[in-house]
């Protein structure tokens, strides 16, 4: 029977073509390359409202690290109390790197003052870098008869409890900066919550209260208007933006450390690579001389750190700051 089918021949040029075609790739299975990250925007959940430090702050920093990264970075606000409401959007968002959450001390601060906590930073979330640092500033009327801190300490001692230390929040920050103060100095001074920053100024300037503890943003305008003076700050190190006020413990109080701190989180199981991403930027951009003068203006020591610092830190304020709510006998909320 006769074989209809038509005869193949390839010549010796088509059998070196499709070698050299062969080995690289030239006519293979298209594959989709893998696009850097990332490749459109990304949302910052922000546990805090608008128009506080923390939110001028990321604003400021996150602008700056979109320019870099090709790509804008939102930031959304989600106030609530224990930042439950920031954690749940963005646990929610996916693990995908277009989602993340600013942490902070105070992250660490709700832990233990919260009595169910539906959240756990450490678990559900990992380390990306630090944004900045920042002290709280210890502020007197500027009339005030207190020169240093010693001074205050002195006369809280001559007369036990007759002097009060103003702050907001019993439990934030500021309340529990007071907190580690007073028992420190072992002293007596009664501590007197407000509602607002400026609440707390109010009473300082009416001497209902002797003594401001607060973030050096809150308290700029009072001391740039000649009503306040710095008498401490609450660091190890004097803060750069008041290099010529001392610390507390420069003022004889040993071991006293309070240094806040913002930090950028993704949630768990967030790629690696994103990881690498976002913090070899931030280092980049928060080394930047123009955006640390801008942050510095705001209080904030703007400085990246090492995913493992930054969990070191979370770890290390959440076992410090339980221990100051324990003894203070704060209630859990």
């Amino acid at each position: 029977m006769k074989n209809n089918a038509p005869k193949s021949t390839i010549t010796r040029r088509e059998a070196t073509l499709a070698l050299a075609a062969a080995a690289t790739g030239i006519g293979a299975r298209p594959v989709r390359a893998q696009s850097k990250y990332p490749t459109r925007p990304v949302r910052v959940i922000l546990p805090f409202g608008a128009g506080g430090v923390a939110d001028v702050t990321a604003r400021l920093v996150f602008e700056a690290f979109g320019n870099k990264l090709g790509q804008r970075f939102v930031i959304e606000n989600n106030p609530g109390a224990g930042g439950i409401s920031a954690a749940r959007a963005a646990l929610s968002g996916g693990k995908d790197g277009y989602t993340l959450i600013l942490l902070t001390n105070g992250t660490a601060t709700a832990v233990p003052l919260f009595n169910h906590l539906p959240y756990d930073p450490v678990k559900d979330f990992v380390p990306i870098s630090t944004i900045g640092y920042f002290s709280c500033v210890f502020m007197v009327n500027a009339s005030s008869p207190f020169q240093t801190l010693a001074d205050f300490l002195k006369a809280d001692k001559e007369k036990p409890g007759a002097v009060n230390v103003g702050t907001i929040n019993v439990g934030g920050t500021q309340n529990l900066t007071a907190e580690l103060f007073k028992s420190k100095a072992n002293a007596k001074f009664v501590i007197v919550p407000f509602r607002t920053s400026p609440d707390v100024v109010v009473g300082l300037l009416r001497n209902d209260v002797q003594l401001d503890i607060d973030f050096y943003a809150a308290l700029k305008p009072t001391l740039d208007g000649g009503k306040g003076r710095a008498i401490a700050t609450s660091g190890t190190h004097r803060s750069p933006e008041l290099p010529n006020v001392p610390t507390v413990q420069e003022a004889g109080v040993a071991g006293f450390d309070v240094v806040a701190w913002n930090g950028l989180y993704a949630p768990a199981g967030t790629p690696q690579d994103v990881i690498d991403i976002l913090n070899k930027g931030l280092h980049e951009v928060l080394a930047e001389a123009d955006l640390k003068k801008r942050a510095l203006d705001l209080g904030i020591d703007a400085r990246a750190s090492s995913p493992a610092e930054l969990d070191e830190r979370m770890r290390a304020d959440i076992a410090k700051w339980g221990a100051v709510i324990a003894d203070a006998h704060i209630p859990k909320q």
